[in-house]
């Protein structure tokens, strides 16, 4: 069994203010891209605090369930929530997640950072495919519920796996599955990373890998930014909002694949 949550490091002054930075710019992205923020938050937690990317990606998970809280509370107060749509999506994220947190505790720690880099390269992939909407609303009908829980499923696998929240495939993968507007889908996006998080962090818990402390510290700092992410992202257009969610996984990317060779050549 993995326990590495048992190595877990004090939370120094310095310490504290690198998770509260981290949890600043996790809020932003969450309100911008409609991401729970992992995305940033698990190199952060590699690079800058000396986590194990497995250890990383579980304390993310666990922030981002007060992440999306404050996230989707945010853009249901500008009606960009379709809580139907979300049911659907957290049903197979539900599922997806405990897939995905079960691969977290086998798969070698050495193919952790490929799975995320291999994550962002495919939800870039998929925004070049797509062009992006704002006013479309989310029609539900049998065959989009069933595409929706199939969204749900993969997310999920990714979000307990990888330590995202998920919104990098629920976002894009609404608006192409179904035709939801950007800004309706970053919403019912966060609503469903809610539930996804709390089963997958209870997981990790059970297997000590939570830093649980610094996980609700970044959640409670990224609420403070949130606001600040919907505020920009509905003040620029669908298409800019992809290319600068693209622009942000190459450097995500760059830094993980950096951090991997690093790691590689000290132990040498």
């Amino acid at each position: 069994m993995v326990t590495e949550g048992k190595t877990r490091k004090k939370l120094t002054p310095t310490r504290i203010v690198g998770v509260i930075g981290t949890g600043i710019a996790a809020g932003f992205l969450a309100g911008l891209f409609g991401v729970g923020g992992g995305m940033i938050i698990v190199p952060v937690l590699v690079l800058a605090l000396g986590m194990s990317q497995r250890q990383a990606a579980a304390t993310s998970l666990a922030s981002i369930a007060v992440t999306a809280s404050f996230g989707s509370i945010t853009y249901a107060t500008q009606g960009h929530v379709s809580i139907p749509a979300m049911l659907f999506v957290a049903t197979g994220a539900l599922v997806g997640a405990q897939i995905g947190t079960w691969l977290l505790r086998i798969l070698p720690e050495r193919i952790l950072p490929w799975i995320f880099v291999g994550f962002a390269a495919m939800i870039i992939a998929i925004q070049q495919i797509h062009e992006p909407v704002r006013a479309a609303v989310i029609d539900i009908t049998f065959t989009s519920a069933i595409a929706m829980i199939g969204v749900g499923l993969v997310s999920g696998i990714f979000a307990g796996l990888v330590g995202v929240g998920g919104g990098g495939l629920i976002v894009p993968g609404l608006e192409i599955v179904v035709g939801a507007g950007d800004l309706i889908a970053r919403g019912t996006s966060l609503l469903a990373m809610i539930p996804t998080s709390l089963s997958g962090t209870y997981s990790n818990l059970k297997h000590g890998l939570v830093d649980l402390p610094v996980g609700i510290l970044i959640g409670l700092a990224a609420s403070l930014t949130t606001p600040l992410g919907l505020w920009t992202a509905s003040s620029i257009s669908p298409r800019t909002g992809t290319y600068l969610f693209g622009a942000f996984l190459v450097a995500v990317s760059i830094s993980t694949v950096l951090k991997a060779r690093a790691k590689r050549l000290k132990k040498k």
